[in-house]
This record gives structure tokens, sequence and C-alpha cells, in this order.
């Protein structure tokens, strides 16, 4: 059974009701993938961007994913509650700031849902929607960044195990002041800069996760099933249509 991250809960005694640190689980890869049913956020009236061949997912290129990506760039997200762009610094954090590059443009994050939601503390999302990609990424974690930026409201983070260079492909968005988070080595990579009113609308009623003696998703089930589990049994996830990135930029240009 693969094994969930659940972060040190001892680092949140002292912040009353936030949740456990994120947590998180090994990747998996994507079949057809079923929209979100009506019951989810209303859609936004923004398009998608075009399809990505899945063949970087299914087959990650390794001189690709070790290359060094643009000092900053903007990665403009169409979810199912509104448009959201952030802005990535790679001076935060380098090797999630390469990371992140490569799953944006390889299309990782197209139809991922958004399983773990918790008020006042983060929304969680890193899954593929489809098994067989999640499974290519399981082993192929990043080193640790350290920390040069605190957890403040609307920056993203990567989120990993308690073990040392776990980050993989899970992220979250802080919505509040989540410094606790930042002695626990969780670097944020960057920033939302425009939609944040649309990540703090994203459907919360799951709860914590079933990892974590909640209500929500199990990490292993959608790492074994994808969006077929999270669409059966939580239908009112919200999910991104598309990621991309929309601007990049190189020292000096």
């Amino acid at each position: 059974m693969k094994r969930s991250a659940l972060i040190v809960l001892a680092l949140f005694v002292a912040a009353c009701e936030k949740a456990p640190a994120p947590a998180a689980e090994k990747p998996a890869a994507v079949a057809p993938v079923p929209a979100a049913p009506a019951t989810a956020a209303a859609p936004s009236e923004e398009a998608p961007a075009a399809p990505i061949s899945t063949a970087g997912l299914l087959h990650p290129d390794a001189a690709k994913l070790a290359a060094t990506g643009p000092d900053s760039f903007v990665v403009h997200i169409v979810t199912s509650r509104g448009a959201v762009d952030l802005k990535i610094h790679r001076d935060w954090s380098p090797r999630g700031a390469d990371r992140l590059y490569y799953l944006v443009s390889n299309g990782f994050y197209d139809s991922a849902r958004f399983f773990r939601v918790i008020n006042g503390f983060m929304a969680q999302i890193g899954f593929s929607g489809d098994p067989a990609i999640t499974a290519a990424w399981e082993h192929l974690t990043i080193n640790d960044d350290p920390v040069k930026h605190s957890n403040t409201r609307g920056t993203v983070t990567f989120a990993k195990t308690g073990a040392p260079n776990s980050r993989g492909t899970q992220l979250f968005i802080n919505f509040g002041n989540n410094a606790n988070l930042d002695g626990a080595g969780f670097p944020p990579l960057g920033e939302v800069t425009n939609g944040m009113s649309a990540v703090d609308s994203l459907y919360s009623g799951y709860g914590e996760g079933g990892d974590m003696g909640g209500q929500g998703p199990l990490q292993g089930t959608i790492a074994r099933e994808g969006n077929a589990y999270l669409t059966r049994n939580f239908p009112k996830l919200d999910y991104i249509k598309s990621a991309r990135v929309s601007q990049e930029w190189k020292k000096g240009k």
C-alpha cells in the first residue's frame, strides 16, 4: 500500500483548529477522465487550454527533468471556480520551480481534483486523474530546498511526506498565514497573483481526508483509481480544467 505523507501533527497543536500539514501521496495515469458532474461548482466561462500529449508524463524525460527552468513564470489555471494565476519565483525554491515547470508544461494538472480543502488552512491538489500517470511519478521526488519565503496567504507550496527529499507532484495553496509550516521545511515556490477569490470558494464540504480520520478521499485510493474514484464518491470536488505556463522570464530579459 502506498504511504500517505502525514506531516507531523504536533506542529499544529498550537494552531488550534488547523489541520495536519499537507500530506503528499505518491503520484498515478489519466484514462478518459469524466468531467465533474453538475453538482460541482458552476464552471468558469473561460475555456480550458487545448489538451497536451501525455507522453511526457507517462515517460518522463530525465534530461528535461534535470533542466533549469525560467527564473520566474506565470501559470494560468482555469478551474471549475474561475481563473487563477500563479507567479512562480525560482529563487524561492529552485528545485520546486523546475519541477512545477516540467509538470505544467506537460499538462499534469489538467482534470486534477482539489481533493483536500480545509477552510482557513489550505487547498491541496496533485494526483493525476489517470492512475497510470500517478504511478509513473511515484518515485520521482526532488531534493529539499531551504525555506526562503513564509507560507503566507496565497502562497503555493509542494506537499511532502515526513521523510527528507519527498516532494513530488502534490501542491497546496495556503488560505491563511501558515508560518508554522516554515519550520517543518515547506518552502513556498510562488503565489497567487490573480483569482484568490476562486481559490477561497473551492468546495470544502468533505473536510479532512480519510487518511487523517475525516470523511474526505483516501489518498491511496486516489492513486490507484484516479478521477473514477473521486467523481463517483466525491462529485462536488472542484477541479482544474487546464494549467499552462502563460509567461516566463530569464535573467536579463
